[in-house]
């Protein structure tokens, strides 16, 4: 027995933009709503049809839904983090709130939107955090706009969550919730059969319609396809992110050459932005912050040290 890899967007709309119970059951751990808080019911929504460029595997809105509230949720899987990854996320739930109120609509009638983003990567590294003395985020984290002062969260109308599957514990979770559908998109693939202790409901069915035994010939080529539509863009993805941190490396490096006045005549300036590798342009900014010339910044000798 084999099981399909739940991150994957062919397999991932499967199981959560055609089983509502099992969605609903996602939406309740991840939000952490019991009791009357709890999600009852939800309706489909048409999902945002993106243009299908190189990389549109790594940024597709992939379910959207409300509940008896008429709560908008947004929820997404991410694999790559891409340049202005969050910028986008901000973007699309501050879209689904405004894009609610029809004309002449009175603005009482717009409802909340909570935006969920289930991340492949660590939007927030522990290391990062303790370097820069940050409070840790945890694998599950929650967002939403609150009063500096008094720390009032009345604020809610537009929320985020995300899940960052690499925060997940070694150690496999004992009962369910967020951890468990975090453990459950990481090791499904290397699965050989249906776990005995699997919880019953949302869980244990999204594993069972996992199953690559149960799919036809035609989804079975529509998974593959989607695995090399993944890689091809995870390549691009990674590609842009290299990008972007070089273009902000290099933004910094002049900077703070300019604001220490530093000379940097035409034939340095040329070199620092035709280079390429953000870890050099890194030391060459680190380098900057006490370097007397631009000679101490990027000679040859110690950008090689």
């Amino acid at each position: 027995m084999a099981f399909a890899d739940l991150k994957n967007d062919f397999v991932f709309r499967r199981i959560f933009a055609t089983h509502p119970d099992i969605l609903r059951g996602l939406l309740n751990d991840l939000l952490e709503r019991t009791g009357e808080a709890a999600i009852a019911s939800i309706e489909y929504l048409p999902s945002e049809q993106l243009p299908l460029v190189v990389g549109a595997k790594l940024s597709i809105l992939d379910v959207r839904c409300k509940d008896q509230a008429g709560t908008t949720f947004v929820v997404e899987m991410q694999l790559v983090h891409v340049p202005g990854f969050i910028n986008r996320v901000v973007y699309n739930a501050c879209k689904a709130y405004v894009s609610q109120l029809k004309v002449r609509a009175k603005y009482k009638q717009l409802a909340d939107v909570v935006a969920i983003s289930i991340c492949d990567f660590e939007l927030w590294p522990d290391k990062r955090q303790m370097e820069q003395k940050l409070p840790l985020v945890p694998m599950l984290s929650r967002w939403n706009m609150t009063e500096r002062a008094s720390g009032n969260r009345g604020l809610l109308q537009v929320q985020y969550a995300f899940l960052e599957l690499p925060k997940l514990p070694e150690q496999k979770p004992e009962t369910g919730g967020a951890a468990y559908w975090a453990w459950l998109f990481v090791h499904a693939p290397e699965l050989t059969e249906m776990p005995a202790d699997l919880p019953p409901g949302p869980y244990r069915e999204a594993l069972e319609l996992a199953n690559e035994s149960t799919f036809t010939q035609e989804e079975r080529d529509a998974y593959q396809k989607v695995i090399d539509e993944i890689e091809q863009a995870r390549e691009y993805g990674e590609v842009k992110w290299t990008e972007g941190k070089v273009e902000e490396a290099t933004r910094n490096l002049l900077t703070v050459l300019r604001v220490r006045g530093i000379a940097v005549p035409d034939a340095a300036r040329e070199r620092i932005v035709a280079e390429q590798d953000p870890e050099r342009l890194e030391r060459w900014l680190e380098r900057a912050i006490l370097a007397a010339s631009i000679e101490e910044v990027i000679d040859e000798a110690s950008s090689q040290a």
